[in-house]
């Protein structure tokens, strides 16, 4: 006895079944769209923990705040009074 009450020779006429309905060359591009499926798969979630790991943190980003608006308003009437003169 095999796996779970189902023995290899069952194992082999249900693969035989398969084979004769799918054919090799159908049963050739299942499997590898299925390995692409997965490499692609990998590749997102790969790519998901990097983007995670490249974000700054928060004390960094307090660091890097605008200007505050008073500032640009004073460097905005500064640069009109240049203007004048």
């Amino acid at each position: 006895m095999g796996f779970s009450g189902i023995s290899i020779w069952q194992l082999l006429i249900v693969l035989v079944i398969v084979l004769l309905v799918f054919g090799t060359k159908r049963l050739k591009n299942i499997g590898s769209d299925m390995g692409n499926a997965i490499k692609g798969f990998k590749g997102a979630m790969s790519d998901a923990g990097q983007e995670k790991k490249e974000e700054t943190p928060p004390e960094q980003l307090e660091e890097s705040k605008p200007e505050s608006a008073d500032t640009v308003t004073d460097n905005t009437v500064k640069s009109s009074e240049k203007e004048k003169v």
